[in-house]
């Protein structure tokens, strides 16, 4: 089954509610997808990119009935499946989903690149992927961020990052520069060998997802203290933000996201209809348990919402991995 890119086409499939003003542009004979649909997912399977490659490509699949394959395609921070996007069959049955490190970090970390983040592709949907909590090991005795300073003050500390240019990355380099620290960033290949040095007493602070941080959280490992956000987590209620304990500096309320992409090619009906189905997919119960999982609070953005964020956040972002000192690979 294949539908229309016209809103009384969508109406009458159950796509969307009818609604008195048009959310879809009209593109008259038009109809998508009309074969087997790929979703690249820049990262391996098992973390939370991958897990909503599926779950938004399974309603796209049921919604049109058509096959939606999932192919990883990890390495260079995403960098391997923008440029498999970018060259993929020029006829809107390739999306991408990958992080913001792809669109931003990447033009820092990297001499060259083989895709251009601003020109070679469409936005069409934004995924927030929760708070990112700073947590301290408990034998820090901190449980605020002023408590915190005082012990690196006096004593050396390694700090957690799952990847380098990453938020974890950026908030230590920030709270260093901040209250004049010298903590040393560790970047490691990803959430579970960061957790686990915090757990066993290796590393003293990390920054990551709550849904593996809760391995050190539940065994009272370690202490929550900061959410990157402009407001509270429902799961930490007791957690301050970072601005509530007077920091205001705005990397400490960057939003930590996923994104779904087209090519630039992508006509802006069929922009919007994608864009339409992933706002859809978000109301599902499989996905609601999904985002419930990974401690996930805001609501999904779609293709006018997530160039906002493209265009507000990504120059802090830019600015501040420049801020690393990183090599370019």
């Amino acid at each position: 089954m294949s539908f229309s890119l016209t809103r009384r086409g969508l109406v009458a499939s159950g796509l969307l509610a009818p609604l008195a003003t048009p959310l879809i542009a009209r593109a008259q004979g038009a109809a998508w997808p009309n074969k087997q649909l790929r979703i690249i997912c820049a990262f391996p399977a098992g973390g939370i990119t991958d897990a909503f490659a599926r779950a938004y490509g399974e309603y796209i699949g049921s919604k049109s009935g058509q096959t939606v394959v999932v192919e990883n395609r990890p390495g260079a921070g995403g960098g391997i499946a923008a440029q498999a996007l970018k060259t993929a069959p020029d006829d809107g049955h390739t999306l991408m989903i990958t992080i913001s490190t792809t669109l931003f970090g990447n033009r820092v970390m990297f001499k060259s690149l083989a895709y251009d983040p601003d020109k070679d592709f469409s936005l069409l949907a934004l995924l927030p992927t929760g708070s990112l909590p700073l947590v301290a090991a408990r034998a820090t005795g901190a449980s605020n961020i002023a408590q915190f300073v005082e012990h690196a003050r006096k004593n050396r500390v390694s700090f957690g990052s799952y990847a380098a240019g990453s938020m974890a990355h950026i908030v230590c380099n920030a709270l260093n520069q901040q209250f004049n620290l010298d903590m040393t960033v560790v970047n490691y290949r990803g959430e579970a060998p960061m957790w686990q040095d915090v757990l066993t007493g290796n590393s003293q602070i990390a920054l990551g997802s709550f849904t593996a941080a809760k391995a050190v959280l539940d065994a009272n490992a370690g202490t929550p203290i900061a959410i990157p956000s402009t407001r509270r987590m429902k799961a930490l209620p007791n957690t301050p933000t970072f601005a509530e304990q007077g920091l205001d500096n705005p990397v400490f309320r960057l939003l930590s996201w996923v994104g779904f992409l087209g090519q630039s090619s992508m006509p802006q009906p069929l922009v919007e209809t994608v864009s339409a189905l992933m706002l859809e997919a978000a109301q599902t119960e499989r996905i609601r348990k999904l985002n419930e999982t990974f401690g996930i609070e805001d609501p999904v953005l779609g293709h006018a919402d997530f160039k906002r964020i493209y265009d507000t956040e990504g120059p802090i972002w830019i600015e501040n991995v420049r801020k690393l000192g990183l090599t370019p690979a």
